[in-house]
C-alpha cells in the first residue's frame, strides 16, 4: 500500500526536476576544439552528471515521502476522529441496551404478577359462584314445588266453592277439632294465604257456605273498572286506583293500632311478604323473657296496648324482637295477609278464573278486613 501511495504521489508532484535542468541520462556526444577536431566528453563530465541525477532524486523522494507523510498523518487523524464517533455510539447503543433490558425484565415481572393475581381471582369467583348456583338450584326447587301446591290450592278454589284447606276458617267444627288435635299450630306468613289453626273451643262458623253462595250482590260499576284496569298491568303499586282505594278504606283503617309506629312496621312487613305469626305454647307463657315483655306480653297486646290474654306472637323479618299480640289484632293482621296473598296470585298468574269470579273474591277480602277492623273475629282464630 505504500509503494501505491508513493507511485500516486509520484505521478502528483509537479516534474521540478526536470523543469530546468539538463538531462541526466544525455547521448554522449563529441567535444569541438579550436582546429576542427572533435573529442568525446570525458569521464569527469560523466561522474558530473550522475552526481546530479542522484541529488535530484534523493529531493523527489524526499518530497514524495514528506507529502506520503501528510497524507497518512491527516487519514489517522480522521480515523481516531471516526473511532471516537462509533466509541461513543456504541456506548450509547449499549445503555439503550442495558434499560431496554431491565424494562423487559421488570415487564415481564409485572405480567407474571398480574396473570397469578387474575387467576387466583377466577378461582375464588368461581368456587363462589358454583355455591351460589348450588344455592340458588336448591331454592328453585323449593320454589317449584311450593308454586305447584299453590296453583294445586289456587285452582281448585272459586268464590261459590272455595278449598278447605286454602280457606280453614270455612271447615267445620269436628274438621278444626281434627286438625287440631293432629297438626298442632302452623307457622304462618304474610305469603302462605292459610290461617294457621288453634287450640281455642270449637265454635259453628257464623257464616257457612251455603249462606255465602245464596247471597245476594250486585257489581259496582266504579270498583269494577278499577279492578279491570289493575288487572290488565296487575302490581302491588299502591299508585293505582284499585289499589288506592284499598289502601284508603280497608288496609290503611284495618292495620290502624294505638300503637301507631309499630303498626307502621306491621303494614311494611305484610307489603313486603315478610311478617311471621306463631302462637304462643301455654306451658311457657309464665317463663318470658325480658326482651319478650318489652314487646308486649303475655297478657298484654303490643299493638293495641290493652290487657288481652295473648295466643300468638309476631315477627317483622329477620329482626330478633318479638311482639305479643291479642285474638284481635291477629285478625285483622291475617285479614289483610289474606289480601295481599290473593292479589300476588293474581300478579303471579296463578288465579285462572275469570275477571268477575276474581273481582268478588276481592270484595269479599275486603269485607273481611272491614268486619276485623269493627272488632268480630272467629274465637277458633283466637
Amino acid at each position: 500500500r505504500t509503494e501505491d501511495l508513493l507511485h500516486q504521489l509520484y505521478l502528483c508532484v509537479p516534474n521540478k526536476v526536470n523543469t530546468g535542468l539538463v538531462d541526466l541520462d544525455p547521448e554522449p556526444e563529441s567535444r569541438v576544439e579550436g582546429g576542427g577536431q572533435v573529442r568525446p566528453t570525458s569521464a569527469r563530465d560523466h561522474g558530473d552528471l550522475s552526481r546530479l541525477r542522484s541529488s535530484s532524486l534523493e529531493i523527489r523522494e524526499k518530497e514524495i515521502r514528506e507529502k506520503g507523510s501528510e497524507i497518512l498523518r491527516e487519514q489517522l487523524d480522521a480515523a481516531k476522529k471516526e473511532l471516537k464517533l462509533k466509541d461513543k455510539e456504541c456506548e450509547r447503543l449499549s445503555q439503550v441496551r442495558n434499560q431496554l433490558e431491565q424494562e423487559l425484565e421488570e415487564l415481564t415481572a409485572s405480567l407474571f404478577e398480574e396473570a397469578h393475581k387474575m387467576v387466583r381471582e377466577a378461582n375464588v369467583k368461581q368456587a363462589t359462584a358454583e355455591k351460589q348456583l348450588k344455592e340458588a338450584q336448591g331454592k328453585i326447587d323449593v320454589l317449584q314445588a311450593e308454586v305447584t301446591a299453590l296453583k294445586t290450592l289456587v285452582l281448585t278454589s272459586t268464590p261459590s266453592s272455595p278449598n278447605r284447606q286454602l280457606h280453614p276458617q270455612l271447615q267445620s267444627a269436628g274438621t278444626r277439632g281434627a286438625c287440631k288435635h293432629n297438626g298442632g299450630h302452623i307457622r304462618n306468613k304474610s305469603s302462605s294465604g292459610a290461617f294457621p289453626s288453634s287450640p281455642a273451643k270449637p265454635e259453628p262458623p257464623s257464616v257457612s257456605v251455603q249462606s255465602v253462595t245464596k247471597e245476594d250482590r250486585e257489581v259496582d260499576s266504579v270498583l269494577y273498572a278499577e279492578f279491570l284496569m289493575w288487572k290488565e298491568h296487575p302490581s302491588l303499586d299502591r299508585s293505582s286506583a284499585f289499589l288506592n282505594r284499598i289502601y284508603r278504606e280497608d288496609i290503611g283503617p284495618c292495620l290502624s293500632f294505638t300503637r301507631s309506629e309499630l303498626s307502621q312496621l306491621v303494614q311494611s312487613a305484610v307489603e313486603n311478604n315478610s311478617l311471621t305469626i306463631e302462637p304462643v305454647a301455654m306451658s311457657s307463657l309464665p317463663m318470658v323473657k325480658a326482651s319478650a315483655v318489652e314487646c308486649g306480653g303475655p297478657k298484654k297486646c303490643a299493638l293495641s296496648g290493652m290487657s288481652r290474654l295473648c295466643r300468638h306472637r309476631i315477627k317483622l323479618g329477620d329482626k330478633g324482637s318479638y311482639y305479643y299480640i291479642s285474638p284481635s289484632s291477629r285478625a285483622r293482621i291475617t285479614a289483610v295477609c289474606n289480601f295481599f296473598t290473593y292479589i300476588r296470585y293474581i300478579q303471579q298468574g296463578l288465579v285462572r278464573h275469570d275477571a268477575e269470579q276474581m273481582f268478588w273474591e276481592v270484595m269479599r277480602l275486603r269485607r273481611e278486613m272491614t268486619v276485623a277492623k269493627l272488632g268480630f273475629y272467629q274465637t277458633d282464630q283466637g
